[in-house]
């Protein structure tokens, strides 16, 4: 009796184990590759799998997107300046069947694909291109790591270069480089604005030759600016051309190029007193002849040379 109970409690034992080991639950995210005595017979998946004991034999594949680390690549760019470019990379299982048998692990032969891929393509470029041409370098290095890993049943999405290292020297030129180009861009402008201003000035300068009123109302904003500054001496220069308004005013003779009364003119000649013309009383000598008579007279009026009388000791 007690025989064929401890034989009754080994086969129920051993019926637990079968039923456990023939039930599988995979998740939403999860697939299960089929093996039933080493070959591929089917992809199971989500929910209860229920397999043959002993005979069948299943593979879990994760569907999910997986962040792959690609660690740092010592890189000789075109124009020979070494650099340490790492990576990353975003990639998923498309085809669990595909991942399962015709590689024997996906995540490293990804892994390795990456490293060697990244550094054929980044070595085919030049310093200034790996660091300012970043998204046509991450769109190449997908596209050529995508198509190697297709067969495998493995889509590349994404890779980005995280960093790029370079050595200090060429830190410290590319520095003075980049200074370099600021100066020159500095310098252009400045001259840029010279020329505009000279421009504009030469614009101001035609619309004053119109109307020389404009100068004068100038020269007065200008003392004006100079008065806010509470200075106690200011030295203002004036234009003789300012003078010209006053031509005339007073009686007197015309003014000259330099601000002068004109002394050229020619002196009216004197009337006779035999003209009948003449009323009595009008021979009389008048005080611009008597002017013009006294400035004859003086010594050394006609001929500039002529001798001064001696001086007296």
């Amino acid at each position: 009796m007690s025989v064929a109970v401890a034989a009754l409690i080994v086969l129920a034992v051993f019926a637990i184990i079968v039923i456990g080991s023939a039930v599988r639950i995979l998740r939403e995210y999860e697939r299960g590759v089929i093996f039933r005595l080493g070959r591929l017979i089917a992809q199971k998946g989500p929910g209860l799998i229920l397999l043959i004991p002993i005979i069948d034999r299943m593979v879990r594949v994760d569907l999910r997107t997986v962040t792959l680390n690609i660690p740092p690549q010592e890189v000789i760019t075109r124009d020979n300046v070494p650099a340490s470019v790492n990576a990353v990379c975003y990639f998923r299982v498309i085809d669990p069947n595909r991942a399962i048998v015709e590689v024997e692990n996906f995540l490293v032969a990804t892994s390795q694909i990456a490293q060697t891929t990244l550094r054929s393509v980044l070595g085919k470029a030049e310093l200034d291109q790996l660091l300012s041409e970043r998204e046509r370098l991450n769109e190449s290095l997908q596209k050529i790591i995508d198509e190697q890993t297709e067969p495998w049943g493995v889509k590349v999405t994404t890779v980005e270069i995280k960093d790029v290292e370079i050595p200090e020297q060429m830190q410290r030129a590319m520095a003075r480089q980049a200074e370099a180009e600021r100066e020159r861009r500095a310098k252009i402008i400045n001259s840029e604005g010279e020329y505009q201003a000279a421009q504009k000035l030469a614009d101001a300068a035609d619309i004053i030759s119109e109307n020389p009123a404009t100068l004068q109302l100038r020269y007065l904003q200008t003392l004006l600016e100079m008065g806010v500054n509470q200075n106690t001496t200011i030295v203002f220069p004036v234009p003789l051309d300012m003078f010209k308004a006053f031509q005339g005013i007073g009686g007197g003779g015309p003014v000259g190029e330099d601000g002068s009364a004109d002394q050229g003119g020619e002196r009216p000649p004197r009337r006779s007193p035999e003209d009948p013309s003449v009323p009595p009383g009008s021979d009389k000598p008048g005080l611009d002849d008597l002017e013009a008579d006294l400035g004859s007279d003086k010594p050394g009026s006609d001929d500039p040379e002529a001798e001064l009388p001696p001086s007296r000791s």
